[in-house]
């Protein structure tokens, strides 16, 4: 029986830390999220695959454990901590993997996609978009931050990284509460109020609107490639909701979309479920 591990490595001068469990013998299952609880939202379904799979999910900088240098040190861009992963995957040997991106997490695939189209194998998507119709009512209400980021809008976006925004990513539509483990909220807390957090996670939300600029790059990339795509996804989340899934299944016609009366963190309730969906898609 396989264990999960914590690790580091250094990349591009930054340690990176990453979970990882299974046999290297078997099909790579690369796991990447962002907000709120980076590469812990995973650990449920590292145990479900780790017999069957070989399991990676790193925390990108400025994420849980790794290093998070102030953004006078760092440039915190989706398009650099694209750099950063795509760096990562070649650091620890992963080979051709299935890829599983949740929110920034979707982001950084459809990057790293767009440069290295031969890099993944497979495409797992849950709640992350690649059309401005994929944006729910909490993205749509921090537009004018990204669009002119000041004193005023700052307020707008702020709330996400309190107790009460920390609670609408875990409990935003949700089927059944008594499901999600109150540590994890009060742990994601504490993460996302450690010095420098605010300033990091600002920079980069900031930086989304560089995301939407790139949405047409990535819907003519799926067009013309059809990859093999699965799509799960929590159907009512409040930053990505069904029509984000929708929309990309429009674009890739054959891509096996499962919807679930969930949120946005939609492993924590149907992770059993979703498991074998990527058995039977990985085959």
């Amino acid at each position: 029986m396989q264990s999960i591990h914590y690790r580091t490595v250094n990349v591009d001068g930054l340690n990176i830390f990453y979970r990882e469990a299974g046999d290297k013998s078997k099909p790579h299952l690369l796991l990447l999220n962002g907000m709120p609880n980076a590469s812990s939202a995973f650990e449920d379904i590292i145990n479900d695959l780790k017999n069957e799979f070989y399991l990676v999910a790193p925390d990108f900088p400025g994420f849980g454990h790794s290093d998070a240098p102030r953004p006078n040190e760092f440039e915190y861009t989706f398009d650099h901590l694209s750099g950063v992963i795509e760096h990562f995957i070649e650091a620890i040997d992963l080979l051709q993997p299935i890829v599983y991106g949740i929110g920034y997490g979707g982001v950084l695939t459809f990057r790293i996609a767009i440069r290295r189209p031969e890099l993944f194998k497979k495409y797992i998507f849950q709640n992350a978009t690649a059309h401005y119709e994929g944006l729910g009512p909490v993205f749509l209400n921090a537009a004018p931050y990204l669009e002119n980021r000041n004193e005023e809008t700052t307020k707008l976006v702020e709330p996400l990284l309190t107790l009460e925004g920390i609670r609408l990513f875990y409990l935003g539509g949700v089927e059944d509460q008594t499901l999600i483990n109150p540590d994890d909220i009060y742990h994601t807390l504490y993460a996302l109020s450690r010095p420098g957090q605010r300033e990091i996670q600002l920079e980069l939300l900031h930086n989304y609107k560089a995301n939407i600029a790139e949405y047409p790059v990535w819907q003519q990339f799926l067009k013309d490639t059809q990859p093999n795509i699965l799509l799960v996804w929590g159907k009512n989340d409040p930053f990505f909701p069904l029509a984000a899934a929708e929309a990309i299944k429009r674009e890739v016609p054959e891509a096996k979309l499962y919807a679930y009366n969930t949120g946005h963190l939609a492993l924590n309730e149907y992770h059993a479920e979703i498991a074998e969906h990527i058995r039977k898609f990985a085959r």
